[in-house]
């Protein structure tokens, strides 16, 4: 699988360290990483286990949102695949959140409130409320209406966002900078298997690629309303690029060389995030962005200053 890592700060995700305490669900996630996405019978029979004790440990981590599972069909109905998400978990002792939030600076970007952008068809934009404007015409994505949107989505091109460098404000120096966002693919109707490299550029500079598997419309997204079509796009992945003085990483796994210099945040009163399609990209599969009111994380675009 796909190394991806997940930090848990000890006394803040007691849900996620409650889930690892059981060796029955230590020997799953196990099993799950090494041989990759499997049924309820075949983790049962890998680990000579009761198939009452995997569906709940399957259950449990779930809730505790370390494993993903999907319906599949089956011989005889549905059957439930289950995938790790993390191939790696941190239990973290150091110093408490109220510490550390003094070191972060933390700015929520709404989706919709991007200061340019170049996009093709398909496109729209849409509210919690309804969609805003028209589909699939790129020049309405200049109106003012696009600041209420929690979903915008494009074929090809890019949206750019100016956050406050608000570390340069406080004349504090920046060890680290990330942006999380949930993303997809972008296809008429959905396809999980759609790729497409979506690609992060700060201050006009590529920091990195992550390739979306595809547009997801397989259940409704969590926070997705009910009025929105099941067959449109209903969540993406939340992912992470972090750039510090030894390169830029997704997720913890190396994107670039691109380090906190190469940035020269220092000089600029705004950051500029921008994301889209490269005009060189291999997988041009179009992108998702999903904000608040929509996907699986409810949040729009967070960029975090470690200071």
């Amino acid at each position: 699988m796909e190394r991806s890592f997940l930090t848990i700060a000890a006394g803040e995700n007691s849900e996620a360290i409650r889930a690892l305490s059981a060796p029955a669900r230590i020997e799953i996630l196990k099993l799950l990483c090494a041989k990759g996405p499997m049924n309820i019978n075949d983790i049962a029979r890998a680990l000579s286990l009761p198939q009452s004790t995997v569906a709940t440990g399957i259950q449990i981590l779930e809730d505790a949102r370390l494993v993903d599972s999907q319906l599949a069909k089956a011989r005889k109905g549905n059957q439930k695949i289950c995938s790790a998400i993390y191939s790696e978990i941190l239990i973290s002792f150091e110093e408490s959140a109220a510490q550390r939030a003094n070191n972060i600076i933390e700015v929520e970007m709404p989706v919709g409130l991007y200061t340019s952008c170049d996009v093709h068809a398909p496109c729209g934009l849409c509210s919690s409320e309804s969609v805003i404007g028209p589909l699939d015409v790129p020049d309405y994505f200049l109106d003012p209406q696009r600041m209420q949107a929690g979903l915008v989505w494009f074929g090809r091109g890019y949206v750019e966002y100016k956050f406050p460098n608000n570390a340069k404000v406080l004349n504090k120096d920046i060890r680290a900078i990330e942006f999380s966002l949930e993303l997809s693919s972008e296809v008429p109707g959905t396809n999980p298997d759609w790729p497409s490299d979506i690609t992060l550029w700060v201050n006009g500079m590529a920091i990195g690629t992550w390739t979306s598997p595809g547009d997801y419309g397989d259940k409704r997204g969590a926070f997705t309303p009910a009025w929105w079509k099941l067959e449109g796009s209903q969540y993406g992945m939340m992912k992470t690029w972090r750039i510090s003085t030894r390169g830029t990483f997704i997720d913890g796994v190396a994107a670039s060389n691109v380090t906190l210099s190469d940035l020269a945040l220092g000089q600029h009163s705004s950051i500029r995030l921008r994301v889209g399609i490269a005009e060189n990209a291999g997988h041009t599969g179009g992108v998702n962005i999903f904000g608040r009111g929509f996907g699986n994380h409810g949040r729009d675009i967070i960029m975090r200053l470690h200071v």
